[in-house]
């Protein structure tokens, strides 16, 4: 009868260590989940930022007297800006640097810009 008893107690505790258990592995996995969804919201909102900040300099660019921006591509990452493209005068290549360096939020700019030279990368050749 004493092992009967001692047998039910031990199964008792048995459970209780396995449900505590079970509980404690059931919260640590929802707190990384919780701190792993706020990284990928950060992101996205850097993202969306990024592409703001990219809108912004090319509308800065069209907005330029005399700047011809249909060839030229802007890519922002954390306020860094790089210029990319082709451009039909060679004054447009630094115009194009010191606009996008005047708009908020841009913190440094990689001028990339390349001059169109006339039969080149048109078919012309």
């Amino acid at each position: 009868m004493k092992t009967v008893h001692l047998l039910k107690a031990l199964g008792m505790a048995l459970c209780v260590a396995t449900a505590a258990s079970a509980h404690a592995q059931a919260s640590d996995a929802q707190a990384p989940a919780a701190t792993a969804a706020a990284p990928a919201a950060n992101a996205q909102s850097t993202r969306a930022a990024d592409r703001k900040l990219g809108r912004d300099v090319r509308r800065a660019l069209g907005k330029a007297p005399g700047f011809n921006v249909s060839n030229v591509f802007v890519r922002a990452r954390g306020g860094a800006v790089t210029l990319s493209g082709s451009v039909p005068e060679g004054g447009m290549i630094q115009q194009a640097g010191d606009v996008a360096k005047g708009v908020p939020g841009v913190t440094s700019v990689s001028n990339k810009l390349t001059l169109n030279l006339p039969g080149r990368g048109n078919g012309g050749g």
